[in-house]
């Protein structure tokens, strides 16, 4: 027994005593509100320098797992940071009057695209009103009459002159509602065509040639009309740009002036005033406006007409695209759903009888255009999976400006006749929020992301288990119960929520920085605090919380505990047996890991085979559990076969396992029960072990203690305890040690023992109580130790495995 105490782990190390030092309190009523992140001051550091650089290229890429805080933290400091920078500038996208196909985009200080598009609102309005009024005033009216009437009086002069004519050469010439026409006179008196041909045809051919003449005068008579014609219509349309040039000159200058600064406005509203001047039409009530229109189709005519002018003064709207007038500072943008449309912005279209229609007014902006100035976060994986985003992304972040495209165009489909808006200048720091293995993709994969995110935040996901971290801790559960309303943690809860937090941690030393998972426990704690009308969250709600979500996730532990107590699966927890052992392990499965002893046998014999894992030559192990056997193989190499090759078979199986098998948590195991067989030694069936091993024999650490230990420790209390049971783990995994209050009970009590170690020979000297041994100097282990055992036994095969082949 003095060698079973000398590796035992007393109670006290079994999990870490939470004492609050600094602090001093009944309820976390008492407290303020603390950090919300805590514990990651390599992210903090590098977060703020990522800030503070204006460079490009230094964008941001947040990793670290799940529940860390990540996101929270991203938009907790990026308000701050950006609440003390300049807001960005408003961005209106404006017609363009030289190519109607590329809109023009504007970009103003903040307030100041509210501002011009109201102004261009009241400018069209005022100008209707106003150009209303001047050209139906009676001193445009008495211009327009006078043009109209010396038209008038020169066209009546010249067909006059024209009649006359027309006269003198026997021809009458007669108005009709087609035009004028000319008839053959005799005496003062019209002929008729039958008249006409009884006349000689001296007379005939006089009356002909005249006819001629008087058409040829009348060409040059309507030559001359038109002339006149084209005079009028220049006259009035000088008489109407001169009445309007006057209106529409004050109102641009006064826009001119208000925005003088803006030499794209500045240029803009010239060609705005070209524009105006050359459809003064437009700004006019139709001449037929104030006339009753009983008819149907006058009233169809007259809405087609008003709707034609309403949608042709679109053009002098403003699309304010983005609006920063609300801002206080730069803004800071989350895109929980970054589609191609919703990063870069689309154009959205109207049906036309059929057609696809739009304009610079259907300009929509995409998360690129409102983050414009300041801060853009994205999911990695959201942004990965969306169809073009990524490259796109990229292509604007290599270019600094936002263009918005058709998604149709990038997938080659053929497109309809479309807008093309002039690109935006852009100065974005994008922040990709994403776990670990995303990063490593893009970075070992992606050349454009080491250039374009050179700001690594990484989010640890444990921290030091230290006075400041706890004190920390208490500080975050008093924030969550202000800002969630919950009720307020004693003292004993508060310590509970800690040792959970270490819990997760899977070490003494350390607490976890997974908060999602600790705030589960803390909203759950506070539900049943409610349920038992406390009026605060006592240490047993805590207990109760933690119990119920495993409750709720448990149910392939339970089954498997099932199998084995009901002795469907085999698993001995008393007595000796040679060649068979209990490993530790561990089975992931998803929301839950399950500590599931599982039982090891070997067996060995004669042969030149080697050892063979039977788990490796079905395919149903992996490669880090088959680098395990080879170790194992080259310790017992080094510790018997330094003087004669290595001559045996044997084979080790994990029974009763269907689903494979990876990791070399199980390697000191499998040569405990390797050991045991060759030696003819049983081994405690009551000790289950973990453990990898390096091929000097020396203990590693493994993953999952915790878990393991409790595993076993709940199949003892299933089928009895009988004082010598226990388990057999790594030295150097007492600090990793987090059990439960029953186990430790149970230690304390003698019923369950932990031993610890760091080396084979004091694990195999635990499980079968004989001496291991050490070589002596000839090299040789002293007879009656284990090891000297084994010795005999690979001599008896070599030697009857080379009498057998002598006689072969």
């Amino acid at each position: 027994m003095r060698i079973l105490k000398e590796y035992l782990v007393s109670p006290d190390k079994l999990k870490k005593k939470v004492e609050l030092v600094n602090l001093s309190f009944e309820t976390t009523k008492e407290l303020s509100s603390g950090e919300t992140i805590i514990g990651q001051e390599r992210a903090i550091k590098s977060m703020d320098f990522g800030l503070q650089i204006k460079k490009s290229g230094y964008n941001i890429f947040i990793t670290g797992l799940t529940g860390t805080g990540k996101t929270s933290y991203a938009e907790l400091s990026l308000g701050k940071f950006a609440k003390h920078e300049e807001i960005p500038n408003d961005i209106c996208y404006v017609y363009n009057f030289t190519k109607p196909s590329l809109p023009l985009c504007i970009e103003l200080e903040a307030s100041k695209g509210k501002e011009l598009k109201e102004d261009m609102k009241k400018f069209i309005e005022k100008l209707k009103e106003v150009i209303h009024t001047v050209f139906l005033a009676e001193n445009y009216e008495e211009k327009k009459k006078e043009i109209i009437k010396d038209y008038k009086e020169k066209r009546n002069q010249i067909i006059e002159e024209l009649r006359i004519y027309a006269k003198d050469k026997n021809f009458l010439l007669k108005s009709t509602t087609s035009g004028y026409i000319t008839l053959p006179m005799i005496e003062n008196k019209e002929i008729t065509n039958d008249e006409f041909e009884t006349l000689e045809e001296t007379l005939k051919s006089e009356i002909e040639e005249n006819s001629e003449k008087v058409q040829q005068k009348a060409l040059e008579v309507l030559k001359e009309i038109e002339k006149i014609e084209k005079n009028s219509e220049v006259k009035l349309i000088k008489l109407k740009e001169k009445t309007g040039l006057s209106i529409v000159k004050y109102f641009i200058c006064c826009l001119q002036t208000k925005y003088l600064t803006n030499k794209k406005l500045y240029n803009y509203f010239i060609e705005l005033k070209e524009d105006i001047l050359k459809n003064l039409d437009i700004f006019l009530p139709d001449e037929d406006d104030d006339e009753d229109e009983d008819d149907e189709d006058d009233k169809i005519n007259s809405l087609k007409r008003k709707t034609e002018k309403e949608l042709f003064l679109k053009r002098y709207q403003v699309n304010l695209l983005i609006d920063n007038s609300n801002l206080e500072g730069a803004p800071v943008i989350v895109e929980l759903n970054p589609n191609f449309q919703n990063i870069l912005g689309k154009l959205e279209y109207d049906n036309d009888k059929g057609s696809l229609t739009t304009n610079f007014m259907k300009i929509k902006p995409g998360a690129l255009h409102k983050a414009n100035g300041g801060y853009l976060v994205l999911q990695a994986k959201d942004v990965l999976t969306n169809p073009y985003v990524w490259e796109s992304l990229k292509r604007t972040l290599k270019s600094n400006k936002i263009y918005i495209e058709d998604i149709k165009e990038q997938v080659g489909y053929v497109t309809i006749a479309s807008l093309k808006p002039e690109p935006i200048d852009m100065n974005i720091k994008v922040i990709l929020l994403g776990p670990p293995y995303i990063y490593s993709l893009l970075y070992d994969k992606d050349e454009d992301f080491r250039k374009l995110f050179k700001i690594k935040v990484a989010f640890d996901y444990e921290m030091s288990s230290n006075d400041k971290n706890t004190s920390k801790m208490v500080y975050f559960i008093a924030y969550h119960c202000n800002k969630d309303n919950l009720k307020h943690f004693n003292y004993e809860a508060v310590i509970k929520v800690i040792e959970y937090s270490n819990r997760l941690a899977g070490n003494q030393d350390k607490l976890t920085t997974r908060f999602n998972e600790l705030l589960e426990i803390i909203y759950e704690a506070d539900t049943y605090a409610k349920i038992d009308n406390s009026e605060y969250v006592l240490g047993e709600h805590v207990q109760k919380a933690i119990e119920e979500k495993k409750y709720r996730h448990n149910l392939y532990e339970e089954k498997v505990y099932e199998q084995i107590g009901s002795g469907k699966v085999l698993i001995s927890v008393e007595g000796y047996k040679v060649g068979e052992i209990n490993a530790l392990s561990v089975v992931d499965i998803g929301d839950y890991t399950v500590g599931k002893p599982n039982r090891i046998t070997a067996t060995t014999y004669m042969g030149k085979e080697g050892v063979i894992n039977i788990e490796r030559e079905t395919n149903l192990s992996g490669n880090i559990h088959d680098k395990g056997l080879l170790i194992l193989k080259g310790y017992l190499g080094e510790q018997f076969a330094q003087n004669y090759a290595l001559t045996l078979s044997a084979k080790i199986c994990f029974e009763q396992l269907y689903g494979g098998i990876d990791g070399d948590s199980a390697s000191s195991t499998e040569l405990y029960v390797l050991l045991s067989s060759l030696s003819d030694c049983a081994i405690n069936q009551g000790i289950a072990v973990t453990g990898s091993i390096n091929q000097k024999g020396e203990i590693q650490p493994v993953g999952g203690i915790t878990e393991k230990i409790e595993g076993f420790y709940d199949i003892c209390k299933i089928k009895g305890f009988t004082g010598s049971q226990g388990v057999l783990i790594p030295k150097k995994n007492i600090s990793d040690l987090v059990l439960k209050d029953e186990i430790i009970e149970a230690v304390k009590e003698g019923k369950f023992s932990i031993y610890a170690i760091d080396d084979i020979k004091q694990g195999i000297e635990i499980l079968t109580g004989q001496t291991a041994g050490t070589k002596d100097s000839t090299g040789r282990y002293p007879e009656g130790t284990l090891y000297h055992k084994i010795e005999l036994r690979l001599e008896k095969y070599r030697k009857e495995l080379n009498c057998t082949n002598i006689k072969q």
